[in-house]
């Protein structure tokens, strides 16, 4: 599956839904957005985003999410603005006030359970207490200190990480995935 934006504009959102908020600072739902997706591959074996994942100075990054956050894409194009809003003050709110959990249709069952456990283990920590938590090798032995630059990590890495057994298959199924998918989107620009 490719990287789907409006599912990610989805989950952050679900991330300001469950702060009881209206919005939530964008280190803090970069690191949760990263942590959701680690809790996914540990259940299921496969990321809740389909995207490169990167060790940057802050700690592990979802590189197409953390694109879309710094506005770096057209998120009129691609939904995202359908549900957040553009960053101000260190922040990203709901674009709509009303915004319910029932509004988030891409974020399936096994996904909300993911976000409502992080939210669970983390939702009380604020950005600079999920750096240094993320920083710990001890709880994310993925990320290697980037020396100012960004590294990517290999997504063998989070699945030896986080216990997933038989992480070669798992590896070899979503690289297959990404090559199927890769071919329907090449074939739906032609």
């Amino acid at each position: 599956m490719s990287y789907q934006p409006k599912k990610a504009a989805q989950l952050i959102a679900a991330l300001i839904l469950k702060g009881a908020g209206n919005s939530i600072n964008i280190l803090k739902a970069i690191k949760l957005v990263y942590l959701a997706d680690r809790e996914s591959i540990r259940r299921h074996g496969f990321p809740i985003l389909d995207e490169d994942r990167y060790s940057m100075p802050n700690g592990p990054v979802n590189s197409t999410t953390y694109r879309h956050v710094n506005g770096e894409v057209d998120l009129q194009a691609c939904g995202w603005s359908d549900y957040l809003e553009d960053r101000a003050n260190h922040k990203i709110a709901l674009a709509q006030p009303g915004l319910s959990f029932d509004d988030l249709e891409e974020l399936s069952d096994a996904d909300v359970e993911c976000i409502d456990r992080v939210w669970s283990d983390f939702g009380h920590m604020d950005q600079w207490q999920l750096v240094e938590w993320t920083h710990n090798p001890d709880n994310v032995p993925e990320w290697e200190d980037p020396n100012g630059g960004s590294i990517k990590i290999p997504y063998r890495r989070i699945l030896n990480a986080v216990g997933v057994e038989n992480a070669d298959e798992v590896e070899a199924i979503v690289k297959a995935q990404r090559e199927i998918d890769a071919a329907f989107d090449q074939a739906r620009v032609h």
